[in-house]
């Protein structure tokens, strides 16, 4: 589950928080539109899981590895890195979200982690998306919501 308004995202393994992370959601807010740059809102699952078993800070770009590999805050480019986890929307106001390549992933720009900076993506640290990447499999569901996180 993903708060937009906390820019956390919870683990729920057997229906009970098993892990909170920080993320980055998108710098222009919430929707599904094609070129909106918006992150989704509503029920998703992980369609696909992309860099299993490559160093952290691997550059992915169209979801293949380059070979580069580049560490956390490095100046300059915001490519995606370390794991992807794509997500296919569920309901109709979320269905372009695979289309769009909404994706959970790496990011090098970790000191923007927290706050809205993203194109859509939910960013994570490297170290956090690769423990998150072995939690999960594909068809995993994925919650995005506008309000805080539930209290357990």
């Amino acid at each position: 589950m993903v708060s937009i308004p906390e820019q956390k995202l919870l683990v729920l393994t057997d229906g009970k928080p098993s892990a909170v992370y920080p993320v980055s959601t998108s710098r222009y807010g919430t929707g599904d539109r094609e070129g909106s740059y918006a992150t989704p809102l509503g029920h998703l699952c992980v369609r696909a899981k992309i860099g299993g078993g490559f160093p952290p800070g691997s550059v992915f770009h169209s979801r293949k590895p380059t070979g580069e590999v580049i560490p956390p805050n490095a100046p300059g480019r915001d490519p995606i890195v370390t794991r992807i986890l794509w997500l296919d929307g569920l309901e109709p106001h979320n269905r372009n979200a695979f289309s769009r390549c909404i994706y959970i992933h790496g990011t090098p720009r970790e000191a923007l982690i927290g706050r809205p900076a993203s194109y859509g993506c939910i960013r994570m640290r490297s170290s956090d998306i690769i423990r998150l990447y072995e939690l999960v499999g594909p068809g995993a569901r994925v919650e995005i919501i506008n309000s805080p996180l539930p209290v357990f």
